[in-house]
């Protein structure tokens, strides 16, 4: 389905949890923030029923994020769930990569598709220090699960910041070409800032070309992320919902004031 502005929106990103285990400085405030209770958060049948009916409106790309995805319960049986759908030319996930040594295999056998994997440093105590309680070994075990699972697709999300040492990026670049996996480089911003459209990153998208709706993990459609408009999804007319998401897609993202990253899943 088009926006607009002649965008073809084919891709929903969509939250699975608002909780995660670690604490990056960037997505999460200091203090925390107030977790969702169960009864918020969608049921994976809920979450099913909105990918059919996006299937519908031309969206063939879905992304699971969070929080971090890997923290619900069962994920791999969402996974395998939503792989039934016809029309879903592809399905991935973004991940810290904590619990994926374990979860690795379960996925690919469920069908997931890729895997982008965020790490935004090798440097164990700059890695603990972004994260603040995180140990980056347990990522870099579950880097090389993802590889002997068999995933072909697997993406490294380094997040660089004003304080991200230029070697830090070479080093990198270099651990992705021995492991042969492919880097991306995400330009630090604050949703509460302006979005500018940075050309030497691979991520923020640009605006010009967004082909993206997001779905929060408590059933919010959010047509931008850099925006504070934000559609419930209506069990009685979910397509009704997403048409309106599309349609009411900004031409270029401002602020987002009202909502954390991680209730968001980027």
């Amino acid at each position: 389905m088009l926006d607009q502005f002649n965008r073809k929106i084919h891709y929903l990103r969509i939250s699975i949890t608002d909780k995660c285990n670690l604490r990056c400085t960037y997505c999460m405030p200091a203090e925390g923030v107030p977790f969702k209770q169960h009864s918020a958060i969608m049921r994976f049948e809920d979450i099913v029923k909105v990918v059919e009916s996006a299937v519908k409106l031309g969206i063939d790309k879905i992304r699971l994020t969070g929080g971090e995805p890997l923290v619900r319960k069962n994920v791999a049986d969402l996974v395998r769930m939503i792989k039934e759908v016809a029309g879903i030319s592809h399905l991935g996930m973004t991940t810290n990569g904590v619990l994926l040594e374990k979860m690795a295999g379960p996925l690919k056998e469920a069908g997931l598709d890729s895997l982008n994997i965020s790490m935004d440093t090798l440097n164990p105590e700059r890695y603990r220090e972004i994260t603040r309680i995180g140990d980056n070994s347990f990522t870099l075990r579950g880097i090389d699960a993802a590889i002997s699972a068999g995933f072909e697709r697997i993406k490294i999300n380094m997040v660089v910041m004003d304080s991200t040492p230029d070697n830090e990026i070479e080093e990198m670049r270099q651990f992705c070409r021995d492991k042969k996996l492919t880097l991306q480089l995400i330009n630090h911003y604050d949703l509460s800032s302006k979005k500018k459209d940075v050309y030497v990153f691979n991520r923020p998208p640009k605006c010009a070309v967004c082909n993206r709706i997001r779905l929060t993990a408590d059933g919010i459609l959010k047509p931008c992320l850099h925006s504070n408009q934000e559609i419930p999804v209506n069990p009685e007319d979910i397509a009704a919902s997403l048409k309106k998401a599309i349609l009411d897609k900004p031409e270029n993202g401002s602020v987002c004031t009202n909502r954390n990253m991680i209730e968001i899943g980027g």
